[in-house]
């Protein structure tokens, strides 16, 4: 069906000309979408079909997918302006992997299971949960849609999916893989749309669970909305993580790392570990190689295989980072490195990869999401403090710990609360759950959790 909605203009935040476009979904769009997807449902269309042929339609998919993965690398790059190694390193082999992963995993997954009790042993019956709204933002366009879809469709679920419309172009290949593979009619639903049109979605009656990936202040919004319902929802929401360097850590080893784990996609994820915690006694040699390594690293052009900072998503997110750098300075952070827009990049939405140094845990550049390329260095005075500090947030996505000593280093990262813990760059699994404590967001995507997750429970006698 066609959406009845404009057309939306697509921009390169890197050149700034149109390069596409695509419909802007109304709420008349999003009823007939969820009308849709709740025929399929009730129907059985798809949430009758025996688990293994809904996995031979989704295997199809994957294949499609991966015939197209050099494509959709490109057309992201093109979107939002991720660094095109990066794109083809992780946008769309991730994407891939986490469609093969709940494909091998609805294999195995027992929908129906006998429990012994003390009682009278019952049968334990997994059902889809029903009709799916899934909800993804523009960073990881693909992947954190496909953490949503796959594992409702491999339960049995029907989706309408609403990516955001500075990645609606690709969004809308990921529905023309599916309906090649051969997925009826009405069980996926992907309806480009802004905020309004998504709140129609996230509050209409047809819905039976929402998916949603996003900041933690559209999070609330969506619990708000569902509570009222008690409609099931799960938040996958912000994080300001902390990188938490030990006293005997090698320095270029976390440079290395951080060189990643604190810019990459150009800071616009989620998990970035953007508060820098160091020691005391040698917070002036880690703010130095932190300069130093940020000093190296290419800004440009994101088509540009070298670049590793391309420019920020929209004119709107570049106006938000130099705002919270303004606010650091503000506050007596110093700017150790960065601070302005990069020369010779006059068009596009670019800043400078930027380093505060000075920084104190209460300061809001340490606990607000800048969502961009910009840290603060914190000193700590020993490891009890480093871990107060780490733990000293409304925040807990993700966190790092960086020895020498992996196994004291392991033994820390138990002690910071967030769902997400590397050691010296070691984890990051997305065959295992992915969530936050506290205001980073309700459930887990990713794992037998993220499939559990589209599913309701039931008991039944087991007879004789």
């Amino acid at each position: 069906m066609k959406s009845t909605g404009p057309l939306r203009d697509i921009v390169s935040p890197a050149s700034l000309e149109v390069i596409g476009c695509a419909p802007d979904g109304t709420a008349d769009d999003m009823d007939r979408a969820v009308a849709a997807a709740r025929h399929a449902f009730d129907e059985g269309t798809w949430s009758g079909l025996p688990a293994a042929e809904r996995i031979r339609h989704l295997e199809r998919a994957g294949e499609i997918y991966a015939e197209r993965a050099g494509e959709l690398a490109e057309l992201i790059t093109a979107e939002m302006g991720s660094p095109i190694t990066f794109s083809r390193r992780a946008q769309g082999p991730i994407a891939q992997h986490v469609l093969a992963y709940f494909i091998e995993l609805g294999k195995r997954f027992e929908f129906e299971q006998v429990r012994e009790g003390l009682s009278l042993p019952a049968r334990v019956v997994h059902d889809p949960s029903g009709v799916v709204a899934a909800i993804a933002p523009w960073n990881y366009p693909q992947a954190l849609l496909l953490m949503k879809i796959a594992p409702a469709l491999v339960t049995g679920c029907t989706v309408v999916a609403k990516p955001s419309p500075e990645t609606a172009i690709d969004g809308l290949v990921l529905a023309e893989i599916f309906d090649e593979a051969g997925i009826p009619p009405g069980v996926l639903n992907v309806v480009p749309a802004d905020r309004e049109a998504g709140e129609h979605l996230i509050g209409h009656p047809g819905v039976d669970r929402v998916a949603f990936t996003g900041s933690t202040a559209a999070g609330r919004r969506i619990a708000e909305i569902c509570g009222r319902d008690l409609r099931r929802c799960t938040l996958e929401l912000g994080g300001k993580s902390a990188a938490l360097i030990l006293d005997d850590a090698d320095v270029a080893q976390t440079m290395e790392g951080l060189r990643d784990y604190a810019f990459r996609n150009s800071g616009q994820t989620c998990t970035n570990q953007t508060r820098i915690l160091v020691p005391r006694s040698r917070q002036r040699q880690f703010t130095d190689a932190l300069c130093e390594m940020v000093a190296s690293m290419r800004v440009g052009d994101p088509v540009d295989p070298a670049t590793e900072i391309g420019p920020l998503v929209s004119e709107r997110q570049r106006d938000r980072v130099e705002g919270y750098v303004g606010i650091g300075r503000d506050e007596g952070a110093t700017v150790a490195y960065g601070g302005g827009r990069p020369a010779g990049l006059d068009a596009g939405w670019y800043v400078e990869p930027t380093v505060f140094a000075g920084v104190d845990n209460s300061m809001r550049i340490a606990r607000e999401e800048i969502f961009g390329p910009v840290v603060g260095v914190i000193p700590y005075d020993d490891e009890a403090d480093a871990v107060a500090i780490a733990n000293d947030s409304e925040y807990g996505l993700a966190a790092s710990v960086w020895s020498l000593d992996a196994e004291h280093a392991s033994y820390v990262a138990k002690r910071i609360r967030a769902g997400l813990l590397l050691v010296n760059g070691q984890g990051g699994s997305f065959d295992a759950p992915f969530g936050g404590f506290g205001q980073s967001g309700i459930g887990r995507e990713c794992g037998v959790e993220g499939l559990l997750a589209f599913t309701e429970t039931k008991q039944l006698p087991l007879l004789p």
